[in-house]
């Protein structure tokens, strides 16, 4: 989701290292295959090289992160996410939907099981601690890591949506994206050397499989990836990259017992990549789920 002229072509950081079928029917929202790591497990090496190059990532042009292109991003995995390109409408959205992640929620699917959403509840109570969702933390640790509804039913998503009325809570729900998804996937994207649309696959791929290690996870999607072709950091060719990255996202998702349409990457990045839109620039017309959608 994009755009400045600048990202038509790759950007390469010069630093030293070396980076080692389809369902008919969308869901309503949904939810990271895998969350955040709990606290204290160590974390991917890839985030920490982006740490470590953080100076470098911030004298690069905005790309993704340009309150414009941030806009057309929401936009863009809020069609996948919820078939709307009304993101703001998805604050007070909440269901299981049966992946095996518990109740899923909010702009990017907060999971009750996959750590996120305690995340977020936690930070929001700490700022505000008699918002409806207080009572059920208790719960939601309980349950963290589970598929669990003990001690959420009856009222969690009755609570769920009084606090979605709020605006403090929906400005949380933004802040825990950005922390935990947004900025991570933009900022090694950046290091990788990719252009506005390589930070998007990046940031769907970190939304939709959570940053995990392991092969379903958005950092072992990009092992694979990066086993198949050079990242444009190491010389390689950007499209011929991100055509690996898409194949390895594509099986992550239809390696998957629900939830295995593929549209979001065959009827929309893909399209993107092979018209070489690599700068994400407007007029944009995609399909998932076979519906149209346009931003122009």
């Amino acid at each position: 989701m994009t755009r400045l002229v600048l990202f038509g072509a790759p950007i390469v950081i010069a630093v030293s290292i070396l980076f080692s079928g389809s369902d008919s029917e969308p869901p309503t929202v949904t939810g990271p295959a895998a969350g955040p790591a709990p606290s204290g497990t160590a974390r991917p090496a890839a985030a920490e090289q982006a740490e470590e190059h953080a100076e470098e990532i911030d004298t690069l042009p905005p790309g993704l992160a340009a309150p414009e292109m941030k806009e057309i991003a929401s936009r863009l995995v809020a069609s996948a996410e919820a078939s709307t390109l009304d993101w703001r409408s998805q604050y007070g959205a909440i269901e299981d939907i049966g992946d095996g992640t518990g109740y899923t929620a909010g702009i990017i699917g907060f999971c009750s099981g996959t750590n996120d959403m305690l995340q977020l509840i936690e930070g929001y109570t700490g700022e505000h601690p008699d918002n409806p969702l207080a009572p059920f933390l208790p719960a939601l640790r309980a349950v963290d890591g589970t598929d669990s509804h003990e001690g959420l039913d009856p009222g969690f998503t009755d609570a769920w949506r009084e606090a979605a009325r709020d605006p403090a809570f929906r400005a949380a729900q933004d802040a825990t994206r950005d922390r935990l998804y947004f900025e991570p996937a933009v900022e090694l994207a950046k290091l990788d050397g990719l252009g506005t649309l390589g930070q998007f696959i990046y940031y769907d791929a970190m939304v939709l499989h959570g940053p995990g290690i392991e092969a379903d996870g958005f950092y072992g999607i990009r092992d694979a990836a990066m086993r198949a072709a050079d990242t444009a950091a190491e010389g390689g060719e950007e499209k011929a990259y991100l055509d690996a990255f898409l194949d390895e996202t594509r099986k992550a998702i239809r390696a998957r017992k629900v939830q295995r349409d593929t549209s979001r990457i065959d009827t929309a990045q893909r399209v993107f990549l092979s018209e070489g839109n690599l700068a994400l620039d407007k007029p944009l017309v995609w399909q998932v789920y076979g519906e149209t959608f346009r931003i122009t």
